[in-house]
């Protein structure tokens, strides 16, 4: 069992989830293994996009008192699993957890911001955006997320159109922040820039409802 164990774990560092799953499901778990398996389950159901099944075993390990290297692992596996499915107050839930346990990020700080802003709290989507730049002011997704809220809320449209230029210029063919930086010209009335970049964010990925609703809005108000 040892070797199958060992050759899981080279598989799904080598990114071969089918290939570690064909070899975990012909395995028989022993008590001393259960949760290792468990672990290497729950990622390559995570990688796979299959969801429940990706919970049941990510749900073990953070039950099964396992080292706290794994625990974190899983717990923000199960934060991303169920901030993509649509369960933010679980995925806050997680990820609460994993600051209270001292595990203090720029990932877990924005995790908590999205899942904030998800569920309608921009004050302490804000808040915890703050928190992420302080621990690296120079992180373009922290940038981008802040600067896309305060457009969005219409506070400091002046420093939201900074950082989401900031976050760009950082990472220039993400269209995730091109829309930002859309959304922020928008809001502040600088229609021309707010169409180029919109239309260029609307070719990269054509098929993202929210860079569709902003370009929608921005042609109305542009015609």
């Amino acid at each position: 069992m040892s070797e199958a164990l060992s050759e899981a774990r080279r598989l799904v560092a080598s990114r071969d989830w089918l290939g570690a799953l064909a070899l975990l499901r012909g395995a028989e778990p022993e008590e001393d293994n259960r949760f290792e398996m468990a672990y290497l389950f729950g990622i390559c159901y995570t990688r796979l996009g299959e969801w429940d099944d990706a919970l049941l075993y990510l749900e073990q390990v953070v039950t099964g008192a396992l080292d706290p290297v794994r625990e974190r692992q899983c717990r923000m596996a199960l934060a991303y699993v169920y901030a993509l499915t649509a369960r933010h107050k679980l995925a806050e839930y997680e990820l609460a957890r994993l600051r209270d346990s001292g595990y203090e990020t720029v990932q877990v700080y924005s995790f908590l911001a999205y899942t904030a802003w998800a569920q309608g709290r921009p004050g302490d989507s804000l808040r915890w955006y703050g928190k992420a730049l302080k621990l690296d002011p120079e992180n373009a997704n922290a940038l981008n997320g802040m600067g896309y809220i305060l457009a969005c809320e219409g506070m400091d449209g002046a420093r939201a159109l900074t950082l989401c230029r900031k976050a760009l210029d950082k990472a220039p063919d993400n269209p995730a922040y091109r829309d930002s930086l859309a959304w922020a010209y928008f809001k502040l009335g600088f229609l021309d820039e707010a169409r180029d970049h919109i239309g260029r964010a609307l070719a990269q990925r054509p098929s993202a409802p929210e860079i569709r609703e902003h370009a929608q809005a921005i042609k109305l108000a542009t015609r």
